[in-house]
């Protein structure tokens, strides 16, 4: 078998790997262990791909935690979000007619995309205006926004399919049908498994607020996503539509249930696989759309998450920071030995330039992430005082976080 350099997939296969140890955990589930065992390894073989529009890096806001989007529909919550993270139908580019001229008049949109720092979510909004707004059937037949993470850039293959599953994306090896496993087999063991697609229906009237195209539909339920839709027009109207919700990007999520899920960690700085596609529908009497606007610049991103675009979480703001204020957390590294290490998250607009720790043990470090031996068990009252450079002066003290036996 043909293998991929190490330098080419050693990140995929890191996810490859964390996925089929929570697979061969389940005991019960012996039919995922071995199809799961296939795809992964299959997932493995093929090379690793850049994401798609290199030349472009879209912003992830970060809101703080005391100004967390309330998702009622409301986009006044969304004010402080700056105008350079918005996502404007210019970027979209209509994959049915790739010359097609935007015109506002017929279909605009604008999306922003958020997220809190400790907290696992993506949050949006969109806001559109269409000249005929189409929802009146109750199946797919809809204007729909659909959004496709891949929380750890991992890339890959999600969506099971003769459009994604072709020798040049996923390698000669993993293309070729193996008559053993059956497709639905297949589809439960990666649709959807280590990144997700949602279409959601702009507006859903009588239906649920989003199709979960994914082996797992529970990830659309809450508390794992939230949604609420605000608009005043009917079936066939022009009007604006405001859309507010929030997703949780799931590193692996089977068709099992989240007891085994794992979720994606979202940090500062770091790079996921993200897109959006608008589909505009303009008459419920044909099943064609008049539009699919896509923020990749190829069609199957719905499916392979290679072909997202890059948005980066960025850090809060400088408007929306403090002067300096301390912050920190620990962990016990030893808890026989009560060795624990502190680590300083102060934040600030001025750079601090010392740090006093007193462990409430009566030894203190000037250290900025100190490892400390306590001698005796007990809980602790622990400081922090952190000074800028100007003088400026902040402290953090948590009474009886640590507790060591």
């Amino acid at each position: 078998m043909n293998r991929p350099k190490p330098a080419e997939s050693r990140r995929l296969n890191l996810n490859v790997k964390r996925s089929a140890l929570n697979v061969e955990r389940s005991a019960s589930r012996g039919f995922f262990r071995f199809t799961a065992r296939l795809v992964f390894a299959a997932l493995a073989v093929s090379s690793l791909r850049a994401l798609d529009r290199p030349e472009v890096t879209f912003k992830v806001f970060q809101f703080p935690h005391d100004k967390i989007p309330r998702i009622d529909g409301d986009p006044s919550d969304w004010d402080l979000v700056p105008a350079s993270y918005a996502i404007g139908l210019d970027q979209f580019v209509d994959d049915g007619k790739p010359n097609r001229a935007r015109d506002p008049q017929n279909l605009d949109v604008k999306l922003r995309v958020g997220w809190i720092k400790s907290l696992n979510r993506l949050y949006v909004l969109y806001e559109a205006y269409d000249n005929y707004w189409d929802f009146g059937r109750p199946d797919l037949h809809n204007d729909t926004l659909e959004i496709m993470v891949d929380g750890d850039a991992s890339g890959g293959a999600f969506v099971p399919g003769s459009r994604v599953w072709t020798e040049e994306k996923v390698g000669k090896p993993t293309a070729a049908p193996d008559s053993r496993i059956s497709a639905d087999a297949a589809r439960w063991a990666i649709h959807g498994v280590h990144a997700q697609n949602y279409h959601i229906f702009t507006p859903a009237a009588s239906k649920d607020w989003c199709m979960a195209w994914n082996a797992a539909t529970w990830t659309k339920e809450f508390p794992h996503a939230n949604a609420k839709c605000r608009y005043d027009f009917k079936p066939g109207q022009p009007g604006k539509l405001t859309l507010e919700f929030w997703i949780t990007p799931y590193d692996y999520a089977g068709p099992e249930g989240p007891a085994r899920a794992v979720e994606s960690v979202l940090r500062e700085n770091k790079i996921i696989g993200l897109s959006f596609i608008v589909i505009d529908y303009d008459d419920e009497k044909k099943n064609a759309n008049n539009g699919f606007w896509t923020l990749s610049r190829v069609r199957t991103s719905h499916s392979h998450a290679s072909e997202l675009c890059a948005f980066k979480l960025m850090p809060l703001e400088p408007a929306l920071l403090p002067a300096l204020e301390a912050r920190w957390s620990f962990s016990v590294v030893d808890h026989d030995r009560r060795v624990v290490a502190f680590t300083d998250e102060t934040i600030g607009t001025a750079k601090p330039a010392a740090w006093k720790w007193d462990f409430g043990d009566g030894e203190t470090s000037t250290e900025q992430h100190p490892i400390h031996t306590f001698k005796k068990p007990g809980n602790y009252v622990t400081i922090l005082d952190v000074t800028a450079a100007a003088g400026t002066t902040s402290r953090r003290s948590k009474v009886w976080d640590v507790q060591l036996r």
